[in-house]
């Protein structure tokens, strides 16, 4: 069978090197030596995938075989940003997974006081290696198991291929682009050093042991035992970083440490703490028993802190900057600025990036835009709940005198206009006050006509001579009824109803026979700084006969006096059946989120006015008996009538932090969340986001900028995206399970998408006669790694150093051989086990060998450099620096690159012998 002409670009190639075009035919290799075949692929029965079969018939002309070619790559394109689509589902999902965090209950050995401390579940170092990785690697992963799977679990070049020419990809090209993307005189370094130099050490070593096992130790085959220990070096890997970043040995490593974020205490105060467990109170290491570090330095506040002194700053900052603005627009533009300045991780930027190249727009911007639209929904849901069409007392509290004879209970129709006739019963309760005795019970019915909203029921209170102790009763309303016509049936589509919150009325019956005892409501009150004043209610009960003054003065708790409130003593004055005073004490506003200091009020003895002399001083009755103990039973409740201090007498005022800005900060910390920015609640709200374009190239950083129009690229985007953005929306929102729901079937999605580009890769191979290593390491691995290509560049400008961009990449290029490799052969090599296979799992050394060999040598002068620009001074880190070094440095990675697909290509078609 004759052998068809190498494909362009290869001879390109050759011709560059030297070497004819003719020697891919000619060139031969001694007997037994090696397997090598220079002839082009062919397409063939054999070559039908597991969910394509080849184009029939087999032999074409040449516009044929271009026309197919072309299918074939449009085709892969296609299937590309499929496959990005996919994996930006199933990255959200990670994001929402690794984000998550937990409250942990605490006390502290010496005081014993409980706190509660929210730490994440997920390390990042951890997340980085084992979700983010799989993520980030998943498309090339599950290349090689499904084709091992549809070779019947024999070897195949594709899958190995794309998992070694990603990592060349990722490793030199997209380091190049991160190096030359930082601004002129900027540099990025990298902050985990330790873990980059366990990870980068375990990239290189990931394919010195994929050379070794194929090559060395049991050449031409994979044993079980090779195949397993690969998998194995994966948990081994993520173990070996772990402890790298924590900086824990042995002995450290046996016990479990948390570092505290987020500080609770059960009495409103906080610490900041680093901690160390000691002994689990229960078995869900919920409830856990720590030592807590004191003595810790003011000034060096915790990581909560910090940030949330900034986020106070930024609404000063844009308060100060737009004055006109209303609260929820400037916290909005406040959570949009400290998103963009916020830390964020590889799959972030991997959503982000994805969405805006298919027209999705901005998702820091769209996440913001949907939070505040659900915030607006569920107020205006509140409000229709609450107060529309209900019937109800307004105010649901009444206090009166014993003495005030009658009064009116008002009772209000709230809602839309009404156009029809409403009955509603009433009628009177006991309580501590019964009726005829202390009030007369009422009963009927009240009705409002069309256009009414408002009512009075007269309540008639009885006096008695009798000292008494505060009553109360209630007035409750009952079956409503709604109508057309006058005395006319009740009409079930006519809405209103009544108030579940405030169709009970309470009535407070205060005794007014005595002077009154005078007390606190509470003992403990809190005053809002923002307020300016302590105000602090005096109730008097129990009688509120005679003009009465009460002296009072504050005393110093954990608030200073002057810096945190204006220390105050005089006198409030009761007037003759007046049952409450306030007592007003400036506090200082310090827009503190934490702040929790307190002072005192005492009361001091109630004194009974006798009159007010010609210089508008005042004589008092201070006549009160020593000793009660000798008075007569008759002097005893004389004695009760006259003022006198209840039981709190003493009250705590806590200075708490304004509620509007405290809540500001709260939904600045929601919003701020990078797993909520990438969350979605419901299928309806993916379907939406599917179907609606944005401009992909929206990348202000003010959030009240003028937002947008797509252009003409973003509308192609999503158009061309558009299918697979509706079918990819039925994958469940990243809110259901915790986002495992999404992170399963994504995984599955990606399978499916996989399956078909090796399909599609393997066939146009064949069509224009690429053999499946060269078509893996070049145009599959590139496809798959150009999602991650504008991540990366994405995440190099935008954070403040190189972990995401390039940390990251050494990771998961270990990851690929460990879990792409290592599952795949384990699988195989298992199969072959169990079925007795005379000559076991066998992979040919060749072509695969080289190209990893090739790529080891490479990507140690590739991390050789990193290291010289991070300690060469002019430079001082790994992306970045003076000008002409930065395009220096990528020059010299993309030419690695070149080299490495080259020599592989040159190889793989037989003009050299590489000697193994």
């Amino acid at each position: 069978m004759g052998c068809r002409a190498p494909p362009l670009l290869l001879l390109f190639l050759l011709a560059a090197l030297g070497p004819s075009p003719a020697s891919l035919q000619n060139s031969s290799v001694a007997p037994g030596e090696d397997k090598c075949d220079p002839k082009p692929v062919k397409c063939s029965a054999d070559k039908d995938g597991l969910i394509f079969p080849c184009w029939r018939p087999y032999d074409t002309t040449l516009p044929d075989t271009i026309a197919r070619g072309l299918v074939y790559f449009f085709g892969l394109c296609y299937m590309f940003l499929g496959v990005a689509i996919v994996a930006d589902k199933f990255m959200a999902a990670i994001e929402v997974i690794t984000s998550k965090e937990k409250d942990i209950q605490i006390r502290d050995e010496k005081t014993g006081e409980t706190v509660v401390v929210s730490v994440r579940i997920w390390n990042e170092t951890v997340s980085n290696l084992t979700l983010m990785a799989l993520g980030s690697s998943a498309p090339e992963i599950l290349l090689s198991v499904i084709e091992i799977i549809g070779n019947g679990f024999t070897a195949g070049d594709l899958g190995p291929g794309t998992i070694v020419g990603s990592a060349a990809f990722n490793l030199f090209c997209i380091i190049a682009i991160c190096v030359a993307v930082i601004p002129d005189g900027e540099i990025r370094r990298i902050e985990h050093l330790r873990v980059f130099i366990c990870t980068s050490t375990f990239s290189v070593f990931a394919y010195i042991w994929l050379y070794l096992i194929i090559s060395q130790i049991s050449p031409g085959k994979v044993d079980l035992w090779e195949a397993l220990l690969t998998f194995a070096f994966f948990p081994i890997l993520v173990i070996l970083a772990y402890v790298t970043d924590k900086n824990i040995f042995f002995m450290k490593f046996l016990s479990k440490k948390y570092t505290a974020e987020r500080v609770t205490s059960s009495n409103g105060g906080r610490e900041d703490v680093e901690m160390l467990e000691k002994n689990a109170l229960n078995g869900d290491n919920k409830h856990v028993h720590v030592e807590i570090k004191s003595g810790v330095n003011d000034e060096k506040l915790s990581k909560e802190e910090r940030d949330k002194e900034k986020y106070l700053a930024k609404l000063r900052e844009l308060r100060e900057k737009h004055p006109d603005l209303d609260s929820a627009k400037i916290s909005q533009m406040a959570a949009f600025e400290i998103l963009n300045e916020k830390q964020k991780s590889r799959a972030y930027y991997r959503v982000a990036t994805t969405r805006r190249m298919v027209g999705s727009g901005n998702v820091l911007k769209r996440n913001l835009e949907k939070k505040a639209h659900e915030r607006e929904v569920a107020h205006h849901l509140e409000l229709e709940l609450e107060d529309f069409n209900r019937v109800l007392f307004d105010p649901i509290n009444y206090t009166v005198m014993e003495n005030v004879g009658t009064f009116e209970v008002i009772v209000q129709r709230l809602g839309d206009e009404f156009d029809f006739y409403t009955y509603v019963d009433y009628r009177t309760v006991d309580g501590t006050a019964l009726r005829d005795s202390d009030y007369k019970h009422v009963q009927g019915t009240l009705i409002f006509a069309p256009g009414e909203s408002q009512h009075a029921i007269t309540i008639t209170i009885v006096d008695d001579d009798e000292f008494e102790e505060d009553e109360h009763f209630k007035v409750v309303l009952s079956n409503v009824r709604n109508s057309k016509e006058k005395d006319g049936g009740n009409d079930k589509n006519l809405d209103c109803r009544l108030s579940e919150k405030a169709h009970e009325c309470i009535i407070t019956v205060l005794d007014d026979d005595h002077q009154g005892v005078f007390t606190f409501e509470e003992d403990e009150v809190e005053a809002h700084e923002n307020e300016g004043v302590a105000l602090v209610k005096v109730a008097r009960t129990t009688g509120a006969r005679g003009q009465i003054h009460l002296p009072f003065e504050t005393s110093p708790g954990s608030a200073v006096p002057r810096d945190d409130y204006e220390p105050v003593q005089g006198e409030i004055r009761f007037e003759d059946n007046e049952n409450s005073q306030v007592i007003k004490v400036p506090v200082k506003d310090k827009e503190d989120y934490y702040r929790n200091q307190t002072f005192h009020i005492q009361l001091g003895n109630p004194r009974k006015v006798k009159g007010k002399g010609h210089d508008g001083t005042y004589t008092y009755d201070d006549d009160f008996p020593v000793d009660e103990s000798k008075l007569t039973p008759e002097q005893k409740v004389a004695a009760q009538g006259r003022p006198r201090l209840g039981e709190k007498s003493r009250v705590v005022v806590k200075i708490v932090p304004s509620k509007e800005m405290k809540d500001a900060i709260d939904t600045l910390i929601e919003d701020t969340n990078m797993g909520h920015v990438l969350s979605t609640s419901s299928w309806k709200e993916q379907f939406v986001e599917a179907i609606t374009i944005s401009a992909g190239d929206d990348d202000s950083d003010d959030a009240d900028a003028e937002e947008k129009s797509p252009s003409w690229s973003d509308y192609i985007m999503h158009f061309l995206t558009l299918f697979w953005k509706l079918i990819f929306a039925f994958v469940p929102p990243t809110d259901y399970f915790g986002g495992w729901a999404c992170f399963v079937v994504s995984i599955v999605g990606i399978g499916l998408m996989t399956a078909l580009i090796g399909d599609l890769a393997s066939h146009f191979g064949c069509t224009v006669g690429l053999k499946d290593a060269v078509t893996a390491i070049s145009l599959v691995a590139l496809g798959t790694s150009v999602p991650d290509t504008f991540a990366s560049k994405t995440a190099a400008v935008g954070d403040s150093n190189a972990d995401a961009s390039v940390g990251n990449v050494t990771g998961s290029n270990a990851v690929n051989v460990f879990l792409g490799i290592g599952v795949a052969w384990s699988m195989a090599a298992v199969y072959h086990a169990i079925k007795g296979t005379k000559e076991g799992f066998a992979v040919d050394p060749g072509t695969l060998g080289f190209s990893v060999t090739v790529f080891c040598i490479l990507a140690c002068i590739c991390i050789g450099v990193l290291f010289l620009r991070r300690f060469y001074k002019p430079i001082g880190g790994e992306l970045g620096g003076p000008k002409a070094w930065k395009y220096v440095t990528s020059a010299f990675f993309v030419s690695l690159w070149l080299i490495y697909v080259l020599l592989s290509a040159l190889v793989s078609y037989c003009v050299f012998d590489p000697g193994f």
